[in-house]
């Protein structure tokens, strides 16, 4: 079973929105493999942890990165895989994303203004899924990683140290998350985060479902609070593009 983008909008806008995000973790605890890569280094505490990204959040303006997302599905033991360019900016009180997708099929995602939008040129068709009430979670989600405070997470998740590792040469902390809310448990059971404190953004995420799938994101040429050209953050379409509207 091939899962595109487009077949998970079926589970509703909320969990496209939860797709682009691309998070995830691998455990090394509850019954799950331990990560490659993992050490016995001693761990700061998770309130220095929570601070040290509460600090670099304020500093934060953008961050841009190439990305590879592999998504497992158990029952079939087949990775689907995409990769391309993702890109962040603060504008007022949102942060905005957008998402150059170059592997397999060309595809660009946009969220700006509490609405997520999926561009396939080759069709020429525009998905927009509007965020309506669930605006606020939905940024929250996004910012996982890049540019959101530490303590904010603990509005939204259940936040546990989960040791320390490196990638890519990184010395990161591993955060685990567990969603308070029913809605967003059952879209994923728990999210890791391996993040670079210094910088305050995730070198790898993982999202587990509790059917055994994931979602696991690495990035790779992180660049932080650089200048991205404005039009990165909009839609190339032509008079022709199709624009389709799905509710719920």
């Amino acid at each position: 079973m091939h899962r595109t983008p487009e077949k998970l909008a079926e589970r509703g806008r909320f969990g496209l929105l939860v797709l682009c995000l691309a998070l995830g973790a691998a455990l090394t605890a509850d019954g799950f493999p331990e990560a490659p890569g993992s050490e016995p280094a001693q761990a700061p505490s998770l309130e220095t942890v929570l601070q040290q990204m509460d600090a670099a959040a304020a500093t934060f303006q953008s961050a841009q990165a190439d990305f590879v997302w592999d998504q497992y599905q158990r029952v079939v033991d087949e990775t689907d895989t995409q990769k391309g360019k993702l890109y962040f900016r603060r504008a007022g009180k949102e942060i905005q994303m957008a998402a150059d997708i170059s592997e397999p099929d060309k595809k660009y995602m946009l969220f700006a203004n509490g609405k997520l939008s999926v561009y396939q040129p080759r069709i020429d068709q525009v998905t927009e899924y509007d965020a309506g009430k669930d605006r606020e979670s939905v940024q929250t989600f996004l910012v996982l990683g890049f540019g959101g405070r530490g303590h904010d997470l603990t509005k939204s998740f259940t936040v546990k140290l989960a040791g320390v590792e490196t990638v890519d040469g990184v010395r990161t902390v591993k955060l685990e998350l567990v969603p308070k809310s029913a809605k967003a448990r059952s879209l994923f059971d728990h999210v890791v985060l391996w993040v670079d404190t210094e910088r305050g953004v995730s070198l790898r995420q993982q999202a587990w479902e509790s059917s055994g799938d994931y979602r696991l994101a690495h990035y790779a040429n992180i660049r932080i609070n650089e200048k991205i050209p404005d039009d990165v953050f909009q839609l190339k379409t032509t008079s022709k593009t199709k624009v389709l509207r799905p509710q719920g």
